[in-house]
């Protein structure tokens, strides 16, 4: 599990919490006793689904207890529970009649198998709804996996590398597909603009700083950090040349949403 720093996380909240936005949207449960956010972060959007159903109860499920830490101070009326835990070892307590999980299944190895597991475990009626990122042939994913083969630890640090963590949307498709009456799968890219106000040295490194690069900052020690982040922020550069209005990173992701029954 990667160490996360809240605080860089959400330096691109607004990109970043968008996706979410655009998949709940197509959550259409009415009155859900039950709800769970499955990798819930820092707790900004799980406090959403209960402003959405004031009426059910909300879980928040993570493994980094600093980003629960995060959580927990946000929600100062207390209206999510926010649990400690790994989502691949998850399995609902009781009725659960909305499942949402949000680029958090990246990071599960196998994790077509949960998601039928927990379909499964859905009540007729019942609702999932997953997105993820979609992005890993994109120029920033490639010259993080350049950069650290190149490294004198290419050994370790190919090691916290995920190459190809995500399935096709045909592929979350059809799992969706042979439990729920009712499946909606789509891809979005998203012209995502960073830095309009030319603050930030190199906008993309730091976006890949708060997920991608987490496991692999993890690996490195203070001192090799520096060198490895700035051939990073060198490469960016020109890969994603600065334009007047911004740095451009398009950025896709991939959307399943299914109604069981």
């Amino acid at each position: 599990m990667a160490t996360w720093d809240p605080g860089q996380y959400e330096r691109f909240s607004d990109l970043r919490n968008r996706p979410f936005a655009d998949l709940v949207a197509r959550v259409g449960a009415d009155d859900p006793s039950a709800v769970v956010d499955l990798g819930c972060g820092n707790g900004p959007l799980t406090l959403g689904l209960a402003d959405r159903w004031p009426g059910a109860s909300i879980t928040g499920l993570d493994l980094s207890a600093t980003m629960l830490e995060r959580a927990r101070a946000l929600d100062v009326d207390d209206r999510v529970e926010w649990v400690l835990g790994d989502v691949s070892a998850w399995e609902p307590s009781g009725p659960t009649d909305v499942i949402v999980t949000n680029a958090t299944l990246q990071w599960v190895p196998g994790h077509l198998e949960l998601i039928a597991r927990w379909l499964r475990a859905l009540p007729a009626g019942g609702w999932f709804a997953m997105q993820v990122p979609g992005n890993f042939n994109a120029p920033s994913h490639r010259i993080i996996r350049e950069v650290a083969r190149e490294h004198r630890r290419a050994g370790d640090l190919v090691g916290a590398l995920r190459e190809s963590p995500v399935e096709t949307p045909q592929r979350y498709g059809e799992v969706l597909a042979a439990a729920c009456g009712h499946a909606d799968v789509w891809e979005t890219t998203y012209e995502q603009i960073l830095d309009p106000q030319g603050t930030q040295r190199s906008p993309v490194l730091e976006w890949v700083k708060g997920t991608a690069l987490r496991p692999l900052l993890d690996v490195l020690d203070g001192q090799e950090r520096e060198p490895f982040l700035a051939e990073l922020a060198s490469r960016f550069d020109a890969a994603y040349p600065r334009a007047p209005h911004g740095v451009v990173m398009p950025f896709r992701r991939i959307f399943a949403v299914g109604r069981k029954g």
